[in-house]
């Protein structure tokens, strides 16, 4: 499955930087997974990205931002008391190539044939879900088909460690989040936390590459296993 991303701004941060927001110079896997679950998602599958290429590197800007120190909850946020400013070192003007594929879970009863050609359905008729974004909420993302014109930038980069998803374990004994669990018996809310998991990552010809390897890790963390697509 491939799918042309854009947008005027963007800012995948790095966790390494904590409270400030800077952004990796390219898009995260996670991110280029919460868009294509924005255009068309269902439990019988997820998304594994294979490649990003780069279409339009953009440059940087800083701005500064209002952010909240609390989280919402059931107890109102005052929010003169809880705004904070913070500078984030975000992306201008990119543009990306997703390359990714449809890995069957157990409760698939279709082939993925069937989920790939929704999902292109969808993407000539630009629905979505929901807005996707480029990292933040507030940085919308536009997308369409690869066009005969769209050509990857000749760039090569050693980005380091970077974030490839989160693993969702249940854990009665850490209950810190609670999220939802799509299985063979159906979906259910359970309860635990949420794992980072990390790959080195390079930008090679233009193209950034996902080691396969690493969403098994995922599947073994969560405790599922998926079932690969013809």
């Amino acid at each position: 499955m491939q799918v042309k991303v854009w947008g005027e701004y963007a800012c995948f941060t790095r966790p390494e930087f904590k409270v400030e927001r800077i952004s990796y110079p390219v898009m995260t896997p996670s991110a280029a997974r919460g868009i294509l679950e924005a255009i068309f998602w269902k439990p019988e599958f997820r998304y594994e990205i294979r490649q990003i290429g780069v279409l339009r590197f953009g440059g940087q800007q800083a701005i500064l931002r209002n952010e909240l120190t609390s989280k919402q909850n059931k107890n109102p946020i005052v929010i003169e008391s809880a705004r904070v400013q913070r500078t984030s070192l975000i992306l201008k003007n990119v543009a990306y190539w997703i390359i990714a594929e449809i890995i069957l879970t157990k409760r698939a009863v279709d082939p993925a044939a069937k989920y790939r050609d929704q999902f292109y359905r969808r993407v000539e008729r630009g629905q979505c879900h929901h807005t996707p974004y480029l990292g933040t909420r507030e940085f919308a993302a536009y997308f369409s088909s690869i066009e005969a014109d769209d050509v990857v930038q000749p760039v090569n980069m050693d980005i380091g460690t970077m974030l490839l998803d989160f693993a969702f374990i249940e854990d009665d004994s850490r209950q810190e989040m609670e999220f939802l669990r799509h299985d063979e018996t159906g979906t259910r809310t359970a309860a635990g936390f949420a794992k980072p998991l990390f790959f080195e990552a390079k930008v090679e010809n233009g193209w950034l590459r996902v080691p396969k390897e690493s969403y098994q890790q995922l599947y073994a963390l969560e405790g599922q296993h998926a079932l690969q697509a013809d």
